[in-house]
């Protein structure tokens, strides 16, 4: 499977982005009023994580776990082996990881942040260890400061530029890399980690060339590279759109390129392979060994490792799919069909259109409200609330406070519309661009969030907020002014 994708013009002149699926089964969607999603936003704690699905139209929160799954990989679950211990099923996906991520060694975990929790802890030894990263993500952070460790982002500067039109934002500052390296002492780092794609700053790509060059810094000073490979499929695509070297290669040929340059790799299968649970690879007997106790400890047997087994036959289909270039193209083709017609309407983007999801930019949308009130919660539950669309809080509301119990700010405060793939139709892509432009309009209406309610660890999913005053109902009351009964 590695079918190239083909751009397809409309005699129209239309530039839109043509699915290359058909849809066989359908799941019926509610669009409730604006006075019902007002009540589920004062019951839910004005977090989007919170709202139940019978009040959510379209559901753009992420795209972990909700990616439609192919008729393959629904027919392959049939054929599961039931057994607790040594299962075919296991057999079939260790071949797919061999096949795809050219790893020989694998080891099944139940999703992605099971896999951080491993790593961690068979990584960081003592207080202080030091994680390089091109940006760091909500749960890796979470799993590595549990252990004692901490995280420097290395990012170039252009990264934090939203708007900037660099291909390649997620790529790692090589420069500061070796600074920080010959500061702290290699023995000090337990291995530099690299997301693909960096989801925080907006789905963006690093470059196979950038990839090269951390892997010549970590060579010369003996340090293990991890990759976070959960939108690694999506990263290969970037890279075959926008680096000159790949513009001819083929899916496999990117993905075993990156791939080559780790010594581990461990993804989510909720986003890779369009499936459930995750994983954790090698080609080293040695790290294999390091981590194999692990399994049994926290997830399961080594050969299923807390994940159903029809599950690990999808997720091996899954896997192949990844190969697929006409299937992965469908998702970043629609983000960049969003964010083009909206930036086209002067709404402050993530530029260049990234994976995973659309962002908006809610520091200058919501420029007239504090940080401190958090302005891309505000943006997000604004725009549930005039839309019926629920999008996820990708600012301070996700960072952690520090261990003095302080407020740390994030360097973006962004809302994330998240574009699953093969979910959306086009039309309802155009609705989303359609309320996105009215609340822009009366963005104004908009005001801040205060915490009712803080957890200590992973605040976003549970937290419980409220407005800093009725902003909710003056922008409800626009709302019905300008579209009436309309939902």
């Amino acid at each position: 499977m590695n079918k190239k994708a083909v751009h397809i013009k409309f005699y129209g002149g239309e530039n839109i982005p043509l699915e290359l699926h058909k849809v066989r089964v359908v799941q019926k969607l509610n669009l409730v009023p604006v006075e019902r999603r007002l009540e589920a936003l004062y019951e839910s704690g004005f977090n989007t994580f919170r709202l139940t699905t019978n009040d959510v139209f379209l559901d753009m929160l992420t795209d972990s776990g909700t990616n439609a799954m192919s008729d393959m990989q629904l027919s392959a679950m049939m054929h599961a082996d039931d057994a607790y211990a040594g299962s075919q099923s296991f057999f079939r996906l260790q071949k797919a990881v061999e096949d795809v991520l050219r790893k020989k060694y694998f080891l099944p975990v139940h999703q992605g942040r099971a896999a951080e929790n491993i790593i961690a802890n068979a990584y960081i030894r003592k207080k202080g260890d030091l994680i390089p990263m091109n940006y760091h993500f909500t749960t890796a952070l979470a799993h590595i400061t549990q252990y004692g460790g901490r995280i420097v982002e290395l990012l170039y500067d252009e990264a934090y530029n939203i708007s900037s039109c660099h291909p390649f934002k997620g790529n790692m500052n090589i420069e500061k890399l070796e600074a920080v390296i010959k500061e702290t002492g290699k023995e000090n780092i337990p291995f530099i980690r690299m997301e693909a794609s960096t989801n925080l700053i907006g789905g963006q790509p690093f470059s196979v060339q950038n990839l090269r060059e951390v892997r010549g810094i970590a060579d010369r000073y003996g340090l293990r590279i991890v990759l976070d490979a959960s939108l690694l499929g999506e990263n290969a695509y970037l890279v075959i759109q926008r680096e000159p070297e790949f513009a001819d290669a083929s899916m496999a040929d990117v993905i075993s390129t990156i791939t080559g340059l780790c010594d581990i790799i461990y993804f989510s299968a909720r986003k890779l392979s369009s499936s459930r649970g995750g994983g954790i690879c090698t080609n080293e007997l040695t790290i294999y060994r390091e981590l194999e106790a692990f399994i049994p400890l926290f997830e399961g047997f080594l050969t299923y490792g807390g994940i159903s087994v029809r599950e690990i036959e999808a997720m091996a289909v899954g896997l192949y799919e990844t190969l697929d270039e006409t299937m992965i193209c469908q998702s970043p083709q629609y983000i960049a069909y969003l964010v083009n017609a909206l930036t086209a309407k002067d709404i402050p983007m993530v530029t260049p259109p990234g994976v995973l999801g659309a962002h908006a930019d809610a520091k200058r949308i919501c420029e007239h409200i504090p940080q401190s009130q958090y302005q891309a919660g505000a943006l997000a539950t604004a725009f549930y609330l005039i839309s019926g669309v629920r999008g996820m809080e990708r600012g301070s509301i996700s960072n952690q406070r520090d261990e003095n119990g302080n407020e740390t700010y994030a360097d973006m405060e962004l809302l994330r519309l998240a574009v699953p793939r093969r979910v959306f139709t086009l039309s309802q892509v155009k609705y989303v661009e359609d309320r996105m432009i009215w609340l822009y309009e009366n963005r104004l209406l908009i005001g801040g969030l205060k915490f009712v309610y803080e957890p200590p660890v992973l605040r976003f999913f549970m937290g419980g907020l409220e407005p800093v005053s009725d902003w909710a109902e003056k922008l409800m009351a626009k709302f019905k002014e300008d579209f009436g009964n309309s939902l």
